[in-house]
């Protein structure tokens, strides 16, 4: 079966990233090679995460946090920024582009370019109300909470021009506790997306996942759910250990 090349885009500390280079590591996702690491944050630790694992990186100076004198500048700069990504992606033979925390909006150049081959992680379910311009990280679970919602969870979706409205690829539902701070909610959330990413990626590589404008339809014919769980039991056992690593049992976040 063809390899394909995975491109990332991060803007932050890539613990999504890291999940899918753990899944690489332990053969649970196959067929798959991480060419690249792209951010637009000088200071991301994503980029460190890279040069640790030996795969490419690249920092290309982007647009989020800066002020422009019109809509029309700040929409030329995002271009240019994804150009550059574009180009570095193509020269590293991507053919697919995981956004892991990126925090800036894709301009629809780039879009053109890798039409249903970008794949976006939001944390939460919920799309209609925790999605869009504005809501990201920390943000979503605040907003959560607030509204008093009794599960929340995450979502991979192919992006289009449509902030969050791409079509939804998998999605995962994980419950609010009373107890449970922004950070709780965001650290539970996180268990189930560093599974799920991986998944996702895994479905579309393999060909599995027929997709229109609005929707996608997901093929676990022969067997496939029960031979992906069989691998990922691999991770599933080392997202435990890490995390006992940390002083966390797993089962007290869940």
């Amino acid at each position: 079966m063809k390899e394909h090349v995975l491109g990332v885009l991060a803007s932050g500390r890539g613990s999504d990233f890291q999940s899918i280079i753990d899944h690489v590591r332990l053969n649970v996702l196959q067929n798959v090679k991480i060419g690249m690491l792209i951010s637009n944050n000088s200071e991301a630790y994503a980029l460190q995460r890279a040069r640790l694992n030996k795969i490419p990186d690249l920092f290309i100076e982007g647009i989020t946090g800066k002020k422009f004198p019109t809509r029309e500048t700040k929409e030329k700069e995002r271009e240019i920024f994804d150009r550059k990504a574009v180009k570095a992606l193509r020269d590293h033979e991507a053919d697919i582009v995981a956004l892991a925390g990126f925090m800036q909006i894709l301009s629809p150049y780039f879009v053109r370019e890798y039409p249903m081959q970008i794949m976006n992680i939001h944390p939460a379910k919920d799309l209609q109300k925790y999605g869009g311009p504005g809501m990201f990280g920390r943000h979503v679970h605040e907003a959560v909470l607030k509204a008093g919602e009794k599960e929340s969870g995450c979502t991979i979706h192919y992006v289009t021009n449509n902030v969050d409205g791409g079509p939804i690829v998998l999605q995962q539902t994980v419950p609010v506790k009373s107890s449970d701070t922004p950070e709780m909610l965001e650290q539970r959330i996180l268990i189930y997306e560093h599974r799920t990413y991986s998944k996702a990626v895994q479905l579309h590589v393999d060909g599995r996942l027929n997709v229109n404008e609005k929707s996608v339809e997901v093929d676990y014919s022969d067997n496939w759910l029960k031979r992906w769980e069989a691998r990922q039991r691999a991770y599933v056992d080392f997202q435990a250990r890490e995390l006992l690593k940390q002083g966390k049992q797993i089962e007290e976040i869940l």
